[in-house]
């Protein structure tokens, strides 16, 4: 079935309103530079065998609400959508988190799935020199158009690296958001993962400008600012 790289067995946090299990797929086509899951970049054996999660969820069916399948990619394994499947006949409910970059896995999933977590990174111009992978920005964008015309609930996650990210470029792209019907979105704090050159400053000033915070505010139902 698909290959594991890890699992949350209890979180409140990455499903709204549910009692979820996470699943980190492993693979993932980006290699975004402020990645902090690197070690699910590639597949290769782990300890993690898909039969025992399955076993596992079938135990906690009356505990959890929800299964979030993460990465990594999650979609960028041919089986997600039979382990997606698999999942959802045991009852529960199922969420996604994805960069967007496969368009056609997510149109297969989109009947199987009850909440989306879709990143969008930057500007749909200035992708390449974040992820490495020409055209992701426009994958990610393709991908907000479908599950727009879906009736799947979702948001839009952007996480703010200063070394990328300045206030006016996040301004441009909540715009691009709002006016393609995004309702809700959050922006989330840079972590260092590796050694860089960036302050404190640098990474909170997305956090602490009120009137910066104010005017991404005014473009959506509810803006969520994650540190």
């Amino acid at each position: 079935m698909i290959n594991v790289g890890g699992i949350v067995p209890l979180t409140t946090i990455d499903f709204p309103g549910r009692l979820s299990a996470v699943i980190f797929c492993q693979g993932c086509p980006l290699r975004c530079v402020y990645c902090s899951n690197t070690e699910l970049l590639e597949c290769r054996e782990t300890d993690y065998d898909w039969n025992k999660i399955v076993a596992f969820l079938e135990k906690r069916s009356k505990v959890l609400d929800g299964v979030v399948f993460s990465g990594g990619e999650a979609l960028m394994q041919p089986d997600i959508i039979p382990a997606m499947k698999q999942v959802k006949d045991m009852g529960y409910e199922v969420a996604v988190h994805t960069n967007g970059f496969y368009i056609d896995r997510l149109k297969q999933a989109l009947p199987l799935l009850d909440w989306i977590g879709l990143d969008i990174k930057t500007l749909p111009s200035l992708y390449r020199p974040m992820t490495g992978i020409p055209k992701s920005g426009d994958y990610a964008i393709e991908s907000l158009d479908l599950i727009l015309q879906s009736n799947v609930p979702f948001e839009v996650r952007t996480t703010c690296d200063p070394r990328f990210l300045t206030k006016e470029i996040i301004l441009e792209l909540a715009q691009l958001l709002s006016k393609k019907g995004v309702k809700h979105y959050a922006l989330q704090e840079y972590k260092p993962y590796n050694e860089d050159k960036t302050t404190d400053d640098e990474r909170q000033q997305f956090f602490v400008d009120e009137e910066f915070k104010k005017k991404v505010t005014s473009l959506f139902d509810t803006v969520d600012f994650r540190r």
